[in-house]
């Protein structure tokens, strides 16, 4: 039905009970007994007495409003509309008494307010109300049962919303809260019937199909908590984000998203010393190899916080670091931002970029990364991780930078792969050339993070899309996990701390079992482990083990001032013996029979060689 017509509607509703209010009151005022002369009045006047009324309401907005979401703040907008259009009759009555001989009580006019109220009030309540009960009683059966967790402010704002947007097809019809003395209570009809503790009790008694999580203040080890009692239902499982996350404090249905595989770690917050990064950075000319990767682009967002003096993206790949160029510039309106196209396998290209940009700082964190591409292809990490790593550490040394963090990884540490194996030497590298430079070079090692490309978050998602299976490689396999803005944080931290020689060492908390990450993405998705999706174990893939360490045993482990970070001691320092060891790496990489994994494993001894014959060596 067009606007229009709908406000005519409410017009002429409104004017047949104005009219009937003056009606009314009159004969509550005289018993149902009206002298003949206030009736003559009455009707002489009536229609004043109506238009008057709906020109006030008009002038007070009371046909703007959406009734269908009328809540306390319309009904005070009835409610001083009404009474001052009542005004405006009672002061027209009494000053033109002289001229128009009104004859209407002063009482009637009281009582005509009152019953104005009900009346006009009442459609417009019964504009919202009675619509929602017929959806009700015609779609309940079919709507989506809620369960909120959480019987405070914001749960009972998350309600409300639910129940406005009936698009939604979902039906709040119960809370749980740890505070005992909310049981038995009810937000807006919904009764909270019990603790977190008897979730799953909750979720079948009520048929629940949904639940979501609406404790904004949450520390992350209290909703990890509630996300592993709530593992136990079918129930689909969402949350709202921290407080910080909802802008303004209120709470929208747009802010409920799905739970995620970092709320199962129930890592906290990183609380990091700002002032030491931020005289790190600020006003600094800082460079970030592999700009465009997981790692290199959140270093990226988070640097340029601290307002650097330029902020230089150096990338092989374009496409990535064109997507992150513009949205840099897009945040940040004032940054000076420089994207530099180079790998740092050429040499001379990077001796011209460090010439030409002069950079005061760099993060390393171009690299190649994935394990079984560079089992097949060790010439490609040699040449990449180790040489790229010397380039850029024997430029940054001839051209004065003032700090250089390499970023490493925690197959670094006894490597079975190429890649680990690869990533080690560059930690050599760094730690050699730093005792012969005015750089301070330093190294920051850690594990896996959470939805970096090519990790295993996105090829479960991505198998749990497409039906399964879900592929793991061994059911006993663990890992560590930070989320990538943790990482990319803590990297910096430890950069502001770096004093030249260091590995670093990020806490990654406890390891996780692939396989049980595996089962909770798939509960988390809606579906039942090995019975709506099957779990496939193929094998242990070349050069993969079952766990991962971040420290070696001579490197030995030191305290910082910082509690999740922890610092290694340096063990080798000798830079003109790794140079001849890479110098002859390099002379024997260009014979096509070279046994890349074999000459590697000589210089990183702590290095196993995965042996297999059947592997291509290219």
């Amino acid at each position: 039905m067009p606007r229009q017509l709908k406000i005519l509607i409410l017009i002429i509703i409104d004017i047949l009970l104005v009219g009937f209010s003056y009606v009314a009151a009159l004969a509550l005022r005289f018993d149902f007994q009206i002298p003949a002369s206030n009736w003559a009045s009455l009707k002489q006047h009536i229609w004043i007495f109506i238009a008057l009324q709906i020109i006030v309401f008009i002038l007070g907005r009371m046909y703007h409003s959406l009734w269908k979401y009328a809540s306390i703040r319309e009904l005070v907008q009835i409610m001083v509309t009404i009474g001052l259009s009542n005004a405006v009759v009672v002061a027209y009555a009494y000053l033109s008494i002289d001229f128009f001989q009104v004859n209407y009580p002063r009482s009637a006019f009281l009582i005509s307010t009152i019953i104005d109220i009900f009346l006009v009030g009442g459609v417009r309540i019964a504009y919202r109300v009675i619509p929602a009960k017929i959806r009700k009683y015609r779609g309940y059966e079919n709507k989506k049962r809620v369960l909120i967790v959480g019987a405070g402010d914001a749960g009972a704002m998350l309600m409300k919303e639910i129940n406005n947007h009936t698009e939604l097809n979902s039906k709040v019809v119960a809370f749980v809260d740890d505070d005992v003395k909310k049981k038995g209570m009810r937000i807006s009809g919904a009764p909270v019937v019990s603790t977190s503790d008897d979730i799953p009790k909750v979720v079948k008694k009520y048929q629940i199909d949904e639940i979501v999580i609406a404790i904004p203040s949450a520390s992350k080890g209290q909703v990890q908590e509630i996300v592993s009692v709530c593992k136990k239902t079918k129930a689909k499982l969402k949350i709202l984000p921290g407080i910080y996350e909802i802008i303004g404090g209120m709470v929208k249905v747009s802010h409920i998203r799905d739970v995620q595989i970092e709320d199962l770690l129930g890592r906290e917050q990183v609380r990091l010393d700002m002032a030491e990064i931020r005289n790190f950075l600020k006003y600094k000319t800082v460079m970030v190899t592999g700009a465009g990767g997981s790692i290199g682009s959140e270093l990226c967002r988070q640097i340029a916080l601290f307002q650097p003096k330029e902020l230089i993206l150096l990338e092989i790949y374009e496409n990535s670091v064109y997507d992150l160029e513009h949205e840099l510039r897009g945040t940040f309106q004032d940054i000076n931002l420089k994207v530099v196209i180079a790998s740092v396998r050429d040499r001379k290209r990077i001796e011209e970029v460090m010439d030409q940009c002069r950079p005061e700082v760099i993060f390393h964190a171009a690299a190649h990364k994935h394990v079984p591409l560079m089992e097949n292809n060790p010439k490609e990490a040699v040449k990449n991780n180790v040489f790229g790593t010397l380039n850029l550490a024997q430029m940054a040394d001839r051209y004065g930078v003032k700090k250089f963090v390499l970023i490493s990884t925690d197959k670094a540490v006894n490597p079975t792969n190429i890649m680990g194996a690869t990533k080690r030497l560059c930690e050599m590298i760094v730690q050699s050339i730093d005792r012969e430079s005015k750089t301070e070079f330093a190294a920051v090692r850690f594990g896996n993070v959470l939805g970096s490309n090519g990790s295993v978050i996105p090829l479960f998602k991505n198998q749990i899309a497409k039906g399964g299976p879900v592929t793991i490689t061994h059911e006993d396999i663990i890992r560590y996990f930070m989320s990538i803005p943790e990482a990319a944080q803590l990297v910096l931290q430890a950069g502001a701390m770096a004093q030249g020689g260091e590995i670093f060492i990020l806490d990654m908390g406890e390891p996780v079992k692939i396989m049980d990450l595996a089962q909770d993405l798939i509960r988390l998705s809606g579906f039942e482990p090995g019975v709506d999706m099957k779990i496939e174990v193929t094998g242990l893939r070349p050069g993969e083990k079952l766990y991962e360490e971040l420290l070696l045993d001579e490197e030995g482990i030191s305290k910082t001032i910082h509690e999740k970070i922890f610092v290694g001691k340096p063990i080798f320092t000798d830079y003109s013996k790794i140079l001849a060891h890479l110098d002859e790496l390099r002379i024997a990489m260009d014979s096509q029979n070279a046994n890349v994994k074999h000459l590697v494993s000589q210089i990183v001894p702590t290095y196993k060689v995965y042996e297999e014959k059947k592997m291509q060596k290219v």
